[in-house]
């Protein structure tokens, strides 16, 4: 990254502030301001939302439908509303222009590669009035240090969540629950490489933000031992499997954390002693936007007090605007999984953007961590490859020979 020196200096500054507060600031909140009533010319557009899968209010649980408020709310804009499992599945989606989208919600390290890469829009700002209740602390970021691409939506943390039936409580002490052989085939483990290789980061006493490639390859080696033990690699389908009581640990994000222990009661949540990474998830209008004006609407919507609330709730992540925090469930005020202790969020780091030299070298380990066997099974799909290859070689030459033979 360009401007990745300048930035990871107030990355420890600005994010630690966010980590380190259960509360806002006291500053007052603006008087609100009229957003924008209609695009411009009131033409009907549509537009195209890929968010994180249960990531906004869907009018479940005695929840809004946000999607539906909005639609009525600006009756001349339809969304189109789409879902992915991880920053990187979204930003190889973008990347590749496999599809056309108006509102993203990535992950702030990914905003940094991002806007690096000239893939995000700057904001006007005057289509997004309900900045204003955007607290300071989430303002001059290290990864939108002039505030011109994104909007906070929401901030978690990553811990393991575990059932309360199956774990013994001397096990839970820090990362090292994800390698204990006592769950081998009940641990349910990150399906993204960054997520995975930063809690193994953690576990060998790295920074998370590492390019120092005999630190990436030493993790990469902790997560091929972690991997006989693991039921399965994943994101969204966590759900299922911990609320159902298929897997006794699972590790996962703060906010989805809450709900579904909110599904099961049988589920817990505990910190791992090493420390965790703190992230903000922010929304912003790709490059490839087709109607800029009404992507800003929508993100100015997404704002407003009660919409936040409706989300925060729902999803269970912390929100960045004072005034949603106000009128917050008071269950959700004082959670420690949304809002960690002091203690806790004194050991926590945020995810700077890595080069693409050591983004491909992670995705490289990654891939080669999920086809590694224990019993020196890396090499055996090399191995079948070429038999196949071998035979049917064989079955050529063998066609080639009996005709040959044939003709004399």
């Amino acid at each position: 990254m360009k401007k990745r020196c300048s930035l990871v200096l107030a990355a420890a500054l600005t994010l630690g502030c966010l980590a380190g507060c259960s509360r806002f600031a006291t500053t007052p909140s603006p008087s609100a301001e009229s957003a924008p009533s209609a695009t411009s010319g009131g033409q009907d557009v549509t537009i195209n939302v890929y968010n994180w899968g249960q990531y906004i209010a869907e009018g479940d649980d005695d929840s809004i439908d946000v999607i539906d408020e909005f639609e009525k709310a600006y009756p001349n804009i339809h969304v189109n509303y789409t879902t992915y499992d991880s920053n990187e599945t979204m930003y190889s989606k973008l990347k590749t222009g496999g599809i056309s989208v108006d509102v993203i919600i990535p992950s702030d390290y990914m905003i940094a590669r991002m806007i690096d890469e000239d893939m995000l829009l700057p904001l006007n700002f005057d289509n997004i009035p309900n900045y204003q209740y955007v607290d300071e602390a989430y303002r001059n970021t290290s990864y939108d240090p002039e505030n011109q691409y994104s909007i906070p939506y929401t901030w978690g943390t990553v811990g393991i969540i575990y059932n309360t039936k199956y774990v013994d409580e001397a096990d839970l002490t820090g990362w090292e629950l994800l390698w204990n052989e006592k769950y081998s085939g009940k641990i349910l483990m990150f399906g993204n490489s960054r997520d995975a290789f930063g809690i193994a980061e953690y576990l060998l006493g790295y920074d998370v933000n590492t390019t120092d490639d005999g630190e990436l390859q030493a993790a990469a080696q902790k997560l091929k031992e972690q991997k006989p033990l693991v039921q399965a690699y994943v994101m969204d389908e966590i759900f299922d499997k911990m609320i159902g009581g298929e897997a006794a640990i699972g590790v996962y994000y703060s906010g989805d954390a809450i709900t579904m222990i909110d599904d099961n009661p049988d589920l817990a949540w505990v910190f791992p002693e090493e420390g965790s990474v703190l992230s903000v998830d922010c929304m912003a209008v790709p490059a490839t936007s087709e109607h800029k004006e009404a992507a800003e609407m929508f993100i100015n919507f997404m704002c407003e007090t009660d919409i936040g609330k409706a989300n925060s709730e729902y999803i269970g992540y912390t929100t960045p605007m004072h005034d949603v925090w106000e009128v917050l469930d008071e269950d959700l005020k004082t959670s420690e999984i949304a809002y960690p202790s002091e203690e806790d969020a004194a050991r926590e780091k945020v995810f700077t953007a890595l080069s693409d030299e050591v983004n491909s070298e992670l995705d490289l380990k990654w891939s080669e961590m999920k086809s590694y066997d224990e019993g020196g099974g890396s090499y055996l799909f090399l191995l079948l490859l070429l038999a196949m290859l071998a035979l049917a070689c064989f079955n050529i030459w063998r066609k080639v020979r009996r005709k040959t033979r044939n003709q004399y």
